[in-house]
């Protein structure tokens, strides 16, 4: 049973998937869902799993990655809170292509398989929804191929923190990154050393102060058009 401790229907509801769903059709998938708390590092699934469903992250972070033949690890991407992933693995009944864990302690959930696969066939609503979700991902996947391919190092890095900004340019902000170094490096396909020198170089022109993981642009704009 799910832990009567969570309201899982109104935590579904906050994930855009289940959204519009009617009260009745969101009990009905609570009742096929179930709560998962994972530890900082434990490892949610192995790549060559095979899913059962699919999860969305209650709070905390879980990093989707692999690793190549000589070791090294690459983050494919960073799940956080009200965001879901396994999705289109599970429709195609193949095993997972990368591992999960936890970055942080982190509280999941796991939808079953069977009602998600029952509200695709009653509610073509859902279905369209499920198919926007999944579209949205594989462009996200695409802009990282190409942002990969055609950009430099310094350009990712500017790119990453003026996403993580949120903010209108022109104005300073100050946040504080969401994981650690070593974890946006693998994500921009850096080397930890690499974005360090690229996070020196802009705080010596004046652009952003680093401290810690606390990060100060002070000028939005012109960071912007320093990666043009």
């Amino acid at each position: 049973m799910p832990d009567q401790t969570l309201d899982i229907p109104a935590l579904l509801r906050q994930l855009p998937l289940f959204g519009e769903l009617l009260p009745e059709d969101l009990e009905r998938v609570a009742r096929f869902t179930r709560e998962r708390a994972l530890a900082r590092g434990e490892v949610l699934f192995q790549r060559g799993d095979m899913p059962h469903g699919f999860y969305a992250v209650i709070d905390g972070q879980v990093k989707l990655a692999f690793s190549s033949a000589q070791g090294n690890e690459k983050i494919v991407e960073v799940i956080g809170p009200r965001q879901s992933f396994g999705e289109a693995v599970m429709f195609m009944n193949r095993p997972y292509p990368v591992f999960a864990e936890a970055l942080a302690d982190s509280r999941l959930l796991h939808v079953g398989q069977n009602v998600v696969s029952e509200l695709i066939d009653q509610d073509s609503a859902f279905a369209r929804r499920l198919l926007a979700g999944l579209s949205i991902r594989l462009h996200g996947m695409v802009r990282d191929v190409e942002t990969y391919s055609l950009r430099s190092s310094t350009q990712r890095v500017i790119g990453y923190l003026l996403q993580q900004a949120e903010t209108d340019e022109g104005q300073a902000r100050e946040f504080d990154l969401a994981t650690s170094k070593q974890v946006i490096a693998s994500r921009l396909n850096l080397t930890p050393e690499t974005l360090s020198r690229i996070f020196h170089d802009l705080a010596e022109a004046g652009l952003i102060s680093v401290r810690g993981k606390h990060i100060t642009l002070h000028d939005p704009a012109r960071l912007a058009r320093h990666q043009a």
